[in-house]
């Protein structure tokens, strides 16, 4: 695996030493299940995996080093280059200007930019189009392209079945920079959907199998086909990506929804001919951390806190997958941590921010899990558990703790 020079400030000698141990330990990733950290009246649950992922390290480097290279020229990313204010933030202090908003709106217009600015493309990727329109100012969009490379091989699979006739099913949220990007090279080789979850694919099947009627379809999945998309036709032979942040556990549960339906439509013998098998465009990553979730979630534990940036998909679906079995707490940094007894939190499912009273049982011992998601640098991770540490006089040093991992 490539190393890569992070900035020092991201990351932590707590967490890194954690991690260090556990590949040392379990060089082949086979134990997902946690660290625990016992500092007496406190426990801390770590994740097996959690923080920077591949892509995100490959983003940061590639955003750095563009900083290194051109100190007397204007520097701009497209949008956040991965969704972590605590990054963004640094980027921003360092004199890197933003050029869209996650949504796409312009913060900056595109008639300001000149061919001798920067721009990094962020680790998401983008559409052909914001390429073009690039190219046509003269700036080469590729020579600090920071695209995460399991998303191109998303985009790579795609073509590929786009070539074999077959239609691509885009598991992903149609307004999320990745899915808009993906949706945008797909396009290019194969009629492509997107379908945001289980509800949408069983509308989707319905279609397929002749339940729902096909002018229908032109109305629930309103802007989220592209140009020409013929039901009838294009539903017929099939393959099933995904954003890479979403939950590994639900595309693989579209794509076997999907199949099923293939099979009762036009027979076992030939379902190879009509939905494609795409298990291989998963990301490692997002697959690991989600699995270290599970693992979290066998600990008899008293509440988690998902460590993380509030508009990041692969970070809201840890909280997600925590929040089914105790109190879940989703923040941002340490700062949200107001006291021993307050916590301000953010409820992904409304989009807001709320302040919780008593969140840490009254009890001799506290079973805390703890994990992150992919775009949070481990230093954050770090803040938070010294952060609830300090709430606990008698609790055992950290290097007691640390000593008895190694």
């Amino acid at each position: 695996m490539k190393s890569f020079d992070i900035p020092k400030f991201y990351k932590s000698p707590v967490i890194s030493r954690i991690k260090n141990s556990r590949k040392v330990n379990d060089p082949r990733k086979k134990d997902y299940s946690p660290t625990l950290l016992d500092f007496g009246p406190v426990q801390f649950y770590i994740a097996r995996h959690f923080g920077f992922c591949y892509g995100v390290k490959n983003a940061i480097e590639i955003s750095y080093k563009a900083i290194e290279d051109n100190p007397d020229k204007r520097i701009y990313l497209l949008s956040e280059m991965i969704h972590n204010s605590e990054v963004n933030n640094d980027l921003k202090n360092r004199g890197v200007g933003f050029i869209m908003d996650t949504s796409g709106n312009e913060i900056i217009n595109w008639s300001e930019l000149k061919n001798d600015d920067v721009v990094i493309i962020p680790a998401f990727g983008t559409t052909l189009e914001i390429e073009k329109k690039l190219n046509e100012i003269g700036i080469d969009p590729l020579k600090y392209n920071t695209t995460c490379p399991f998303v191109e091989k998303v985009w790579n699979r795609a073509e590929s079945l786009g070539r074999s006739d077959f239609t691509i099913v885009v598991h992903g949220k149609f307004r999320h920079e990745e899915t808009r990007a993906t949706f945008s090279h797909s396009k290019e080789s194969a009629p492509t959907i997107i379908i945001r979850d289980m509800d949408e694919t069983i509308l989707l099947g319905k279609i397929i199998s002749g339940e729902t009627g096909i002018n229908e379809f032109y109305k629930i999945f309103d802007g989220k086909y592209s140009d020409g998309f013929d039901p009838e036709v294009h539903l017929n032979r099939i393959g099933v990506v995904n954003q890479t942040t979403m939950l590994a556990t639900e595309t693989m549960a579209i794509s076997e929804y999907l199949k099923n339906i293939m099979i009762n439509k036009f027979g076992l013998q030939k379902i190879n001919e009509h939905i494609a098998d795409t298990k291989d465009t998963l990301c490692y990553a997002t697959h690991d951390n989600q699995k270290a979730t599970y693992g979290l979630l066998e600990q008899n534990a008293d509440l988690a806190i998902v460590v993380g940036g509030y508009n990041s998909s692969n970070t809201s679906h840890l909280a997600e997958l925590c929040e089914e079995k105790l109190p879940t707490y989703f923040i941002s940094s340490s700062d949200k941590i107001l006291s021993s007894k307050l916590i301000s939190h953010f409820n992904y499912h409304d989009q807001s921010e709320r302040v919780t009273e008593n969140y840490l049982p009254e009890k001799e011992v506290i079973k805390i899990i703890l994990t992150s998601g992919a775009s949070c640098p481990d230093s954050i991770v770090d803040d938070v558990l010294q952060k609830i540490l300090s709430y606990f006089e008698t609790s055992k040093d950290i290097e007691s703790v640390l000593l008895d991992i190694d």
